[in-house]
């Protein structure tokens, strides 16, 4: 089945409304058992009438291959009026949880935008202590090139971080399964034990964390920072 490309229909009449500025905001690595959470927001031309021929391959990060990602992304970044990108930490995650570190992340991606948007199009998040107006839909990185645009820079993003983490924790894999709970990377973490890139406080990870090692969450994460 073609998935749907998303389209700028929605954006244009939003423009026509008045918003000039007009942010898509979406986060990678939200599942995942090791890692940050990265946000991006993306400020798209939308009154450029080729902007649509500039990003034909842009949609939803999660139905691109790598190379397609890798193109769309140098394509978004180049013609962009702004993006920015925002981390949560491991730390953050576990102590405030994974809904509070993501939406600290889209703040963080909003902030780094060298232009103030007036208008934010957020998948599925509401960020309630951001004072400027937000379309908060479920799966908007479906239907807002703005939204799809953002969604494929934070991933991308966060898999080049992941790819820095694998050179740090060999035997982790995390360049090929980014973090994500794999069969393989269930088996690093029961021979190895968790690093400090883990989640601690996620299922299944904290089962895995106290059946092999006898340690609870917090037992575990104090031993991990004061090696």
């Amino acid at each position: 089945m073609v998935q749907e490309r998303p389209n700028l229909c929605r954006e244009l009449a939003l423009l026509s409304q008045g918003y000039n500025l007009i942010a898509g905001i979406d986060e990678a690595g939200r599942g995942a058992w090791a890692g940050p959470v990265v946000a991006a927001a993306c400020i798209l031309p939308l009154d450029d009438p080729d902007l649509p021929a500039k990003l034909p391959l842009v949609r939803d990060s999660k139905l691109l291959s790598v190379r397609q990602r890798n193109i769309c992304y140098a394509a978004i970044t180049a013609c962009a009026v702004s993006w920015g990108v925002g981390v949560g930490t491991v730390d953050e995650i576990d102590q405030l949880g994974i809904v509070p570190a993501t939406r600290l992340a889209m703040e963080r991606a909003v902030a780094a935008l060298e232009q103030a948007p007036d208008l934010l199009m957020v998948d599925a998040v509401k960020l309630p202590r951001l004072t400027i107006p937000q379309v908060v839909e479920p799966k908007a990185d479906l239907h807002y090139l703005s939204v799809a645009s953002a969604s494929i820079i934070a991933k991308v993003t966060r898999d080049r971080m992941m790819l820095d983490l694998e050179r740090d924790w060999l035997g982790y894999n995390f360049g090929t399964n980014k973090g994500y709970g794999t069969e393989q990377h269930r088996s690093a973490i029961e021979n190895y034990g968790p690093t400090t890139e883990h989640r601690l406080t996620f299922n299944p990870m904290r089962e895995i964390v106290e059946f092999e090692t006898g340690l609870d969450m917090l037992e575990c994460r104090n031993s991990q920072t004061s090696k």
